[in-house]
């Protein structure tokens, strides 16, 4: 899997698999940038439900930062093993983070980005 930061993934074919994984704020410059991935070995198993797993990803992405904890929850328990285990990872610590989040709850100013 290949990491790309920000605008980069404009420069990313359409016949590639690019998921956005998480957004960065730097606590100097206020700013924020997007992080994606492209993943590398699909299975081709996997090839005929493609579009099912980027929109359930996607959907991850989106109701994490609309706070909807109990949907990440069980969609990030959907994916795991899928992308041929590359974003495993990835699933494992956002798991941790929306339990977190669903144990202690969030401020009111929480914001869905990491500080770097």
């Amino acid at each position: 899997m290949n990491i790309i930061f920000g605008d980069a993934v404009n420069d990313i074919p359409d016949s590639f698999t690019v998921l956005e994984l998480d957004t960065f704020r730097t606590a100097e410059k206020h700013n924020t940038t997007t992080v994606y991935c492209v993943v590398e070995k699909i299975p081709t198993q996997e090839f005929t439900t493609l579009d099912a797993y980027k929109k359930i990803h996607a959907d991850v992405i989106k109701y994490y930062k609309q706070r909807e904890f109990h949907y990440c929850e069980t969609a990030i328990n959907a994916l795991m093993g899928r992308w041929n285990k590359e974003l495993d990872t990835f699933y494992t610590d956002l798991l941790d983070r929306v339990k977190k989040h669903k144990e202690t709850g969030v401020s009111d100013d929480w914001e869905p980005t990491l500080i770097k």
